[in-house]
């Protein structure tokens, strides 16, 4: 039977805690973070467009510098 009480509030406490954290966010700022993961890589970021309708703020891909490419250390 302590189980169970422990168990319940367990759930309640990582409900509430969900809550908490997500109680000052926007749909807008969810959707943009449920997007990062596409950011990085032009080209699905494009497919990701075009299959949702939404848009991916997406970033360059790094370039190496001038002298920087494969050191032998």
């Amino acid at each position: 039977m302590i189980l169970i009480v422990l168990n319940t509030v367990g759930v309640i406490v990582l409900w509430l805690a969900v809550e908490c954290c997500l109680k000052h966010q926007t749909a807008q700022s969810l959707e943009d973070a449920s997007l990062i993961p596409f950011a990085d890589d032009p080209e699905v970021a494009r497919r990701v467009e075009l299959a949702t309708g939404k848009t991916v703020k997406a970033v360059a891909p790094q370039t190496l510098k001038p002298g920087w490419g494969n050191l032998d250390v």
